[in-house]
């Protein structure tokens, strides 16, 4: 199954940035394929203009079309999410989420903005018809710390809802491919006299 890890930050170095590369890294040792697309990478004139037929934005709705699920990444500022990532969601059809599921996460400076996921994101994303919204997860920039030495340092509590995330979106996906199994199985199997 392959999730696109859509990143809505502006920048590389972003504790949201950090935080989306680590819940990539988790899924992949789940045996999941991922695939990075961040926003930012995208051409800003054919992003502004909505032009879909522009060969990159193209290549990056495919690739959202093409996957089983998301994990949309975003910091939150001025109490919702950033508007590159807004612009790259409106370029997706009104059914470009149907029968994915969906992983949302932010970062913010305080934690005053932890409602801007359920009050700011996922209305939009619930309008794309997603199979399944699982649980936000929210982290302060300080709750998300990076050290030179050790790399990503997740405090206790952000590393408990992140293992969570990751667990239920695996499993999931597992039970989503274990139905389609089946499924293919009834279709051919023999039909009994």
């Amino acid at each position: 199954m392959s999730i696109v890890l859509l990143g809505g930050s502006p920048s590389p170095q972003s504790s949201c940035s950090r935080l989306l590369l680590h819940i990539g890294e988790k899924l992949a040792l789940h045996g999941h394929r991922t695939a990075r697309l961040e926003v930012r990478e995208l051409p800003g004139p054919a992003l502004l203009r909505a032009d879909t037929a522009d060969p990159e934005l193209a290549r990056a709705v495919a690739l959202v079309r093409d996957a089983d699920a998301l994990v949309v990444a975003t910091p939150i500022y001025k109490a919702s999410y950033t508007g590159i990532l807004k612009l790259f969601l409106d370029l997706l059809p009104q059914d470009g989420l149907a029968g994915k599921l969906v992983l949302p996460i932010a970062t913010g400076g305080s934690q005053s903005h932890l409602l801007a996921l359920d009050y700011a994101l996922r209305p939009v994303l619930a309008s794309m018809w997603p199979r399944s919204i699982l649980p936000s997860i929210y982290a302060t920039s300080e709750q998300v710390g990076q050290d030179s030495a050790a790399g990503l340092r997740l405090a206790p509590p952000i590393a408990v809802r992140v293992a969570d995330g990751v667990d239920q979106l695996a499993a999931e996906l597992q039970a989503l491919a274990a139905r389609a199994v089946a499924r293919e199985s009834r279709r051919t199997a023999p039909i009994a006299a």
